[in-house]
């Protein structure tokens, strides 16, 4: 696995550059101003799989975060971790009914789609039902998401997800429709506040420092 930075840094992420759960958590970290030592995973050489690297995330996933004697694996558990000792720069509102609209779009990225377009199960339907099924299956799962994140932000969306100002919902979203665009060939159009929200990412710096293809390991 190779790395990158100053082997001095306190933060350490372990990071595959085209994955979304990682990218999340790139986004949380530049938003809040934190240095931190991209280590980079490849999944498509099964480096996830290398027993040193099941040490610090037994399921094999990425991304891990390394802060000290902190190991941390999952991003949502990442991105809470960090909310919580690094507050400086807030990923949640203040609000309680905001707030819970931000936990409950993470959760429809990170429990009802993500999961269901990652690396592992694309393979296996590849495997057991037809490499021409792959992209349908994404497809559909992506739209019913997506259909439900609409729904869930029309009355709540300003200029990002969930009102004026970046929350924790941009953070899942942000990567999710980015995939699906230019992954997943969804057309956006059927989706205007969820594009409206992804145009107006491409003017910050913390999510374009993020992107996958920013990446030290990204390929083309």
């Amino acid at each position: 696995m190779a790395g990158s930075g100053e082997e001095s840094k306190k933060l350490q992420l372990y990071s595959y550059w085209r994955s979304s759960c990682a990218f999340r958590v790139r986004i949380a970290l530049n938003l809040k101003g934190l240095e931190y030592e991209y280590k980079a995973v490849d999944l498509l050489k099964g480096e996830h799989r290398d027993p040193e690297y099941l040490k610090l995330n037994p399921l094999g996933y990425v991304p891990t975060l390394v802060d000290g004697d902190a190991v941390i694996a999952d991003s949502f558990a990442i991105i809470m971790y960090l909310e919580e000792k690094y507050p400086l720069r807030a990923l949640l509102p203040q609000d309680f009914q905001r707030r819970a609209i931000n936990y409950q779009a993470a959760n429809i990225v990170s429990a009802n789609i993500q999961p269901l377009q990652n690396l592992a199960v694309l393979k296996y339907i590849q495997e057991k039902v037809g490499p021409n099924e792959t992209t349908p299956w994404v497809q559909s799962h992506i739209r019913k998401g997506f259909e439900a994140l609409e729904k869930l932000l029309k009355d709540y969306a300003g200029k990002y997800a969930t009102g004026d100002e970046v929350y924790m919902a941009d953070l899942f979203l942000a990567p999710q429709i980015h995939a699906a665009i230019n992954r997943f060939e969804i057309d956006m159009d059927q989706f205007p506040t969820l594009l409206r929200v992804f145009e107006a990412y491409q003017e910050l710096p913390a999510f374009q420092d993020a992107m996958p293809e920013k990446q030290p390991d990204a390929t083309s």
